[in-house]
């Protein structure tokens, strides 16, 4: 009897429970820039982001990892942007994206600039 490989392999588990995220910083921000609440991830940011096209520099995800609570891929996609202010232009939501960058590089940082 042959051992057939079909193509499947088992992959870790890759859920994510909302109910058990460390969701402290987001809720900050969330206070500072209540207009955050408003993004639902549409990719307009990530669409003009100059820093976007020579590094992984993406605010959709900053906005849904800082939901998750993953707070070192927070860290560094917001190391990567270049505040240009492109992406808070053209944000249908209208949200402050380069405020809540200022805010998560300042809490990052720990000091202000």
């Amino acid at each position: 009897m042959s051992d057939k490989k079909f193509g499947f392999s088992i992959h870790s588990d890759r859920q994510h429970n909302l109910d058990l995220a460390d969701k402290r910083l987001y809720r900050k921000i969330a206070l500072m820039e209540p207009s955050l609440q408003r993004c639902i991830f549409c990719g307009g940011c990530a669409s003009t982001c100059t820093a976007s096209a020579f590094t992984q520099m993406s605010f959709r995800l900053i906005s849904l990892h800082l939901r998750r609570g993953n707070l070192k891929e927070v860290k560094s996609y917001a190391s990567k942007c270049m505040l240009c202010g492109k992406c808070t232009m053209v944000c249908p939501r209208d949200i402050n994206i380069r405020h809540v960058i200022v805010l998560l590089k300042k809490e990052f940082s720990g000091n202000e600039f």
